[in-house]
């Protein structure tokens, strides 16, 4: 039954309809369509209700890793423009159930003016998730095309186990230099990042670009071809292409070697750093270099300290000024490229600091903020073998490292010698860092045991001397941003 009562003025008319954008229902009632404003009452509670229970009931890691999946990303698509369309619809005839007519005409044209308005607003946020999911599908699906493989189960037979038992992950990240008048890929920055998968804690291993006399897998192709390392003839200027960053593209040129087989530089670099390091490398993910400037620029810059002036370019005709301040993409990726008036071993320390910039500084709402132009900064960026249904696992993982303990071990001198490494001294340190980063967290101060009554006393505590002052250890993992300003 309708409310027979005197009809509302305009600005009942319009606070009716404005109270059901965010209370669904409410104008009916108010109108006297009690069971049509009961029941949508009814179905906003339940659907308020069911999101309260997931929100409550569930790990925000491994609901951000099922949202990636492909099935999901299609529900909340579809389902986001449906109640886009419901909410315009409900709005609208809010409205019409208050009914205007009754209205003077300029009364008519004002309550309608603000009830289209109101339509259309509340439509947009809808369509804005349904673009956000559209578009991460797209970017996902360009990305993380590599074909899927089985998952082994658990040991007690169970659910599958994503991990297959290990208790860390190594993903090879690779900084590609690759350019227009350059063939294959040359891998100017070499990095492999061991995650914990139940804490997240993180080891960051830097290898040097110029590392010399390379030792692959006994038994593989290319140690057959260099029994005694990565060794190939001086070029006429003295340089040398038999490098670690030149592997990949060596691999490529030469099937030969692999019996006329090509594309074969992925996977030779892959088992090579894993041999050097003493791991299991799981996947790899290439990095465009400029794409990664673009994803800088997308995130609205990173902020970096300068310790002292960069310069680059072909003539030293850029510059990049000392001093602490918000860098875009381009800066930030000479300040971590250059090599002018610099060395390689100065330049990764360089690239670890902007790595971990960007991993403090692009926080979700700068993310969401920027949404479309980070997507299309990823699909330009990252080369991988991932497969898409791993993101579910590894979406997760990488929120845990986002607050976990990330440290760093560069392979640099004095730590080795880069022209003839101690090969067994790498894997030593590599398994040393691991064994320390898998430690639980603990306080950075140190406290009194609970028993002990603190005393008061006038002793002083010495200075540091030259004598008593220890040296760094330079096999122990540093933060991530240490020494970075």
């Amino acid at each position: 039954m309708r409310d027979r009562s005197k009809p509302p003025g305009v600005g009942a008319v319009i606070g009716w309809t404005a109270l059901a954008a965010i209370v669904p229902g409410a104008a009916h009632l108010r109108a006297g369509w009690r069971r049509t404003g009961l029941a949508i009452l009814c179905a906003y509670t339940a659907l308020l209700l069911a999101l309260l229970w997931v929100g409550l009931t569930s790990n925000l890691g491994d609901l951000a890793g099922q949202l990636v999946a492909s099935s999901w990303l299609t529900a909340i698509t579809v389902a986001s423009l449906a109640l886009g369309v419901a909410w315009f619809v409900l709005i609208v005839h809010s409205f019409v159930v208050m009914n205007p007519g009754t209205l003077p005409s300029k009364g008519q044209a004002v309550a309608g003016g603000v009830a289209g308005t109101l339509a259309v607003s509340v439509l947009l946020p809808f369509g804005l998730v349904g673009q956000y999911a559209a578009v991460s599908q797209s970017a996902l699906d360009d990305v993380f095309s590599a074909p899927s493989t089985p998952r082994p189960a658990s040991s007690g037979g169970g659910e599958e186990d994503p991990w297959a038992g290990r208790q860390r992950v190594n993903i090879l990240l690779l900084g590609g230099d690759a350019d227009t008048h350059r063939v294959g890929v040359r891998t100017d920055s070499i990095n492999v990042a061991s995650v914990d998968v139940k804490s997240g804690n993180t080891v960051l291993l830097s290898l040097p670009r110029n590392l010399e006399n390379v030792r692959f897998v006994p038994g593989s192709p290319m140690a057959k071809r260099f029994p005694d390392g990565f060794r190939l003839p001086a070029n006429a200027d003295g340089s040398r292409e038999d490098l670690l960053f030149a592997v990949w593209e060596y691999a490529d040129s030469h099937p030969e070697i692999f019996g006329g087989r090509k594309n074969q530089g992925t996977k030779t670099l892959i088992d090579t750093v894993g041999y050097t390091l003493g791991l299991k490398i799981d996947w790899y993910a290439l990095v465009n270099m400029w794409g990664f400037a673009r994803l800088i620029d997308a995130i609205g810059g990173v902020t970096l300290t300068v310790p002292q002036d960069v310069v680059f370019g072909k003539y030293n005709e850029g510059l990049v000024k000392a001093g602490t301040r918000k860098l875009r993409g381009a800066d930030a990726m000479w300040f971590a490229r250059s090599r002018t008036n610099s060395d390689d071993y100065t330049r990764m320390g360089r690239q670890r600091c902007v790595l971990g910039a960007l991993l403090s500084q692009s926080d979700p709402a700068t993310v969401l903020s920027r949404f479309n132009q980070v997507a299309l900064a990823t699909k330009e960026l990252l080369r991988t073998d991932i497969p898409r249904p791993m993101l579910e696992h590894l979406v997760p993982l990488a929120l845990k490292v986002k607050n976990a303990k990330v440290t760093s071990v560069q392979f640099v001198p004095p730590l080795i010698n880069t022209g003839y490494p101690n090969w067994n001294k790498i894997r030593t340190v590599t398994a040393k860092a691991l064994r320390t980063s898998s430690v639980t967290r603990r306080p950075l101060t140190a406290t009194a045991p609970p028993s002990a009554t603190p005393k008061a006393t006038t002793t002083r505590t010495p200075l540091p001397t030259a004598s008593t002052t220890a040296k760094p250890d330079p096999t122990t993992p540093k933060g991530i941003t240490e020494g970075c300003g």
